[in-house]
């Protein structure tokens, strides 16, 4: 049976868009507006210019920027040359960003005001890189963002997206790295359209050019991808002006664009609807917003309901599915416990999308079992960039293997348990941190808390709690609020009190940073 390799190039999109509504502004900050007309006259101005200076199919893009405009055309200039865009979280260090340029065999790199030392870590590890790309003032030898657009006028009229097939990469969405070295998951062109196009139908329905967007996490990451599916709707983002979370200019600009969707993680919505700025400004424009990379505790969810309404909607996807395993949208979202409610769960299984909860035999498990929470659809991506180890690992049985632990109910609903890594056994018994967390979190005294296994010399592992709280509060009436809720063998051995947590560059608590400082600081009997 005969049928059509190529696929439309994913930077195709930007240009439909800039036909249909050129005027129209596509890009925002700090009160100046960029149209699609402009953006992509940009983007084809800069791609023709890095092609005629042999800039190729299949070349990886390094891009190490906090959000800005440069850094968001970036990603077009790379899928319309088919190219393979490589962004960094801005937050790394020098020798982590050099191991990305290095295993992702990066030929050019584009970098931020002040990030100069990134690059020399870059060009020590990385032989292959010769291109280096300033989007402020260049050093000697590099180019320049302003250069690049000043060679490419001339010829962004003739310039042509690279021709791809469904399975040419666009994108390498490096993982995390809690675990090891970090590793870069392929993106291709065709997955990616069908992210999109399930983007807009299962999170963000009605999505239009008369949409905005505002961007509140790095674009580099989840926040790209959704800064991909306002770009198909003709959707404008809105950038902060302030690189850190300000919560009252956040809320300013909800008010004065009247801004329906955003997208981040439960911190950051928890940091947002506790600030004070919340009732300061109207926020009712809002119908979406979206949180993901983690479940969010059940107390800061009923907060954020209280106070925003019914607008929140959860996805459960990691990046190698591009978000694409579950979604919870906003009518099951309650403040109050209802069986409508589905509390504790991430939803149901996206649109074309397969969910099953798998036991190390690869037998699919029954309702209600916990086991590894496996996925298979469009959405998988590729596998992981030369590494053909992590590759066999993670699929097997024919499903895609999250790490996750988790069950269905009897509806399809799915309940994380939490990371299989997470898990620890203590006097014969698995204890999933997770369940602990969320009791802990509904104390009214505790704002923060994280439980790990650490060695126990009687019972093989024990929990340490690790909290941060509003008010004092001892361990004997911790127990004693834990005493009704959880079973007593999953009770903490200890709890340790800081001021913080610490956190990634996309707001997550890092259980790999909090072991270490244990340790570190010898809080660890």
């Amino acid at each position: 049976m005969m049928g059509i390799d190529n696929v439309m190039n994913l930077g195709e999109m930007l240009n439909q868009i800039a036909r249909r509504y050129p005027d129209a502004p596509g890009f925002i900050r700090s009160g100046r507006e960029h149209s699609w007309k402009e953006i992509s006259m940009r983007v084809d101005s800069v791609a023709a210019a890095l092609r005629e200076r042999g800039i190729r199919k299949g070349d990886k893009l390094l891009v190490h920027s906090r959000n800005n405009l440069p850094l968001f055309e970036s990603a077009w200039v790379a899928f319309r040359l088919g190219a393979v865009w490589v962004p960094t979280n801005v937050r790394i260090t020098p020798t982590e960003a050099a191991y990305l340029g290095s295993s992702s065999g990066a030929v050019a790199m584009l970098y931020d005001e002040g990030l100069d030392h990134y690059v020399d870590a870059v060009r020590e590890a990385s032989p292959s890189l010769q291109t280096v790309i300033a989007i402020s003032q260049p050093r000697k030898g590099e180019l320049s963002y302003d250069q690049l657009l000043d060679e490419g006028r001339a010829l962004h009229n003739a310039f042509r997206p690279a021709e791809v097939t469904y399975h040419d990469p666009l994108w390498f969405f490096y993982t995390s790295g809690t675990t090891g070295q970090p590793k870069a998951g392929v993106l291709t062109h065709g997955q990616m359209a069908f992210v999109i196009t399930n983007h807009i139908a299962d999170l963000m329905p009605g999505l239009s050019q008369h949409s905005r967007s505002l961007v509140l996490a790095p674009l580099s990451h989840g926040a790209g991808i959704h800064a991909l599916v306002n770009v198909a709707r003709g959707a404008a983002c809105i950038l902060p002006a302030s690189d850190k979370l300000d919560c009252d200019e956040a809320w300013r600009l909800v008010q004065e664009y009247r801004v329906d969707n955003l997208f981040t993680v439960p911190t950051i919505v928890k940091m947002l609807t506790e600030s004070d700025a919340v009732d300061r400004y109207d926020h009712s424009s809002l119908r979406h917003l979206i949180y993901a990379g983690a479940p969010m505790y059940r107390a800061d969810q009923r907060h954020a309901l209280n106070k925003l309404g019914k607008v929140l909607v959860q996805y459960y996807g990691l990046g190698e599915v591009t978000g694409n395993i579950t979604v919870l949208p906003a009518d099951c979202h309650e403040s109050e416990d209802s069986p409508n409610a589905k509390v504790g769960s991430c939803g149901y299984p996206r649109t074309g999308m397969q969910v099953a909860i798998l036991d190390d035999a690869g037998n699919q498990l029954d309702t209600g079992i916990d086991g590894e929470i496996c996925v298979r659809g469009p959405a998988v991506f590729s596998g992981y960039y030369n590494n053909p180890k992590a590759n066999e690992s993670c699929f097997k049985f024919g499903w895609f293997h999250t790490g996750d632990l988790g069950h269905l109910d009897e509806h399809g609903y799915l309940f994380i348990t939490g990371r299989a890594s997470d898990m620890y056994i203590s006097g014969g018994s698995n204890v999933y941190p997770r369940e602990i967390e969320e009791v802990l979190l509904s104390h009214p005294a505790v704002t923060e808390a994280a439980v790990l296994g650490m060695p126990d010399a009687k019972w093989g592992e024990s929990g340490y709690a690790v909290i941060v709280t509003t008010a004092e509060v001892s361990d004997e009436q911790l127990l004693a609020y834990l005493e009704p809720r959880i079973a007593r063998y999953k009770w903490p051995k200890r709890f340790v009190r800081w001021d913080e947590m610490p956190k990634s560059g996309y707001g997550k608590i890092v259980k790999k940073q909090i072991r270490a400082l244990l340790e570190e600081r010898q809080e660890v009997a």
